[in-house]
């Protein structure tokens, strides 16, 4: 398993992510997972903004608890 190092937003629900091994790649979350639950306050450009990573998830998170698992991540952007 890989952990997310650093997230960055390069468009509207579009994110740049870093992992431990080197892999860096971007993700579209919209096409990821329907943003209704626990992730419908991503709908909210400013609330979406407020991603960060967790060192101890190693994966990115939303202040509500929303997140997203690594594994799916890296698979996603690896080459």
């Amino acid at each position: 398993m890989h952990d997310v190092l650093s997230v960055e937003i390069v468009a509207p629900y579009r994110l740049r992510l870093r992992f431990d091994d080197g892999v860096v790649g971007e993700i579209d979350v919209r096409s990821l997972v329907p943003f209704d639950g626990v992730f419908e306050p991503l709908n909210d450009p400013d609330f979406f903004a407020r991603v960060a990573v967790n060192p101890e998830l190693g994966t990115i998170v939303w202040p509500n608890g929303a997140d997203l698992d690594p594994v799916v991540l890296h698979d996603l952007v690896k080459p």
